[in-house]
């Protein structure tokens, strides 16, 4: 499926944000468009302008990308900077990988690399915490490409870890989530992925380009029954969407 910025039309609107120019929405885009939303696709590194308000749209997705949510460049910081609107507007926000690093960083938390240099790229387990258990149930392990990793701003509630990086899953406020995994991939940005940054897969701690292909089969089914559920707990669909994602903030 090709994804193209809505022109129009009285379908609620997501806003999408992604960091190169052939990046795609992947999976949460089809997802999100079976559920009757339109996707309003904007590139801020390449020029996109970003809405001062979300009044005109029914939430956001900060997707992941090659750069860091430490790099000094404009864009980076103007979009960190810009995570406050949904969240001040408590409009359902969800940052996937550098995008839940960017809601860290935007929360005063840090973003840093772990200390024995190690990265996640591969599937590596994840492990629910009780309110992380209490929303849904949760793959036994999620595909990950990253070298960087969050800690837990004050006031968000830690939903899932794991063994490397203790930090997977966030959720902040009432419709704000950050995940450090990948649910969007699917199996043609796979393949794009470990050819194009086949490199990476020589750093400490990734796994080789088979065991992605074998790990999809065995547990992506739990992964995607894990995205249809969150949807439905984050936003819900264009004709019954979630008020304030539905949920209590942390207590």
């Amino acid at each position: 499926m090709r994804f193209q910025p809505d022109a129009g039309g009285n379908r609620p609107k997501v806003l999408i944000i992604l960091h190169q120019e052939t990046s795609s929405p992947g999976r949460v885009g089809q997802e999100l468009v079976k559920r009757g939303f339109a996707l309003d696709i904007r590139k801020p590194r390449f020029g996109d302008q970003l809405p001062e308000t979300m009044a005109n749209h029914a939430g956001a997705v900060v997707f992941g990308g090659p750069m860091s949510a430490n790099d000094p460049e404009a864009f980076v910081k103007k979009e960190i900077d810009w995570i406050n609107v949904p969240l001040k507007e408590q409009k359902p926000f969800l940052g996937i990988c550098l995008g839940a690093q960017m809601m860290v960083k935007h929360l005063g938390g840090e973003v840093a690399g772990h200390g024995d240099e190690l990265v996640e790229i591969g599937y590596y387990p994840l492990k629910p915490t009780e309110k992380g258990k209490s929303l849904m149930d949760w793959p036994k392990k999620v595909y990950q490409w990253h070298k960087e990793g969050f800690d837990l701003p004050r006031g968000c509630d830690l939903l899932a870890g794991g063994p490397t990086y203790p930090n997977q899953a966030i959720r902040c406020g009432p419709a704000a989530y950050g995940i450090q995994f990948h649910p969007e991939l699917t199996h043609q940005m796979m393949v794009r992925w470990t050819t194009k940054g086949a490199p990476r897969m020589e750093l400490p701690g990734a796994q080789e380009r088979r065991d992605h292909f074998a790990g999809r089969f065995i547990y992506d089914p739990a992964v995607k029954k894990w995205l249809d559920r969150f949807l439905d707990l984050w936003i819900g669909t264009a004709e019954a969407p979630v008020c304030h994602g539905g949920l209590k903030a942390a207590e």
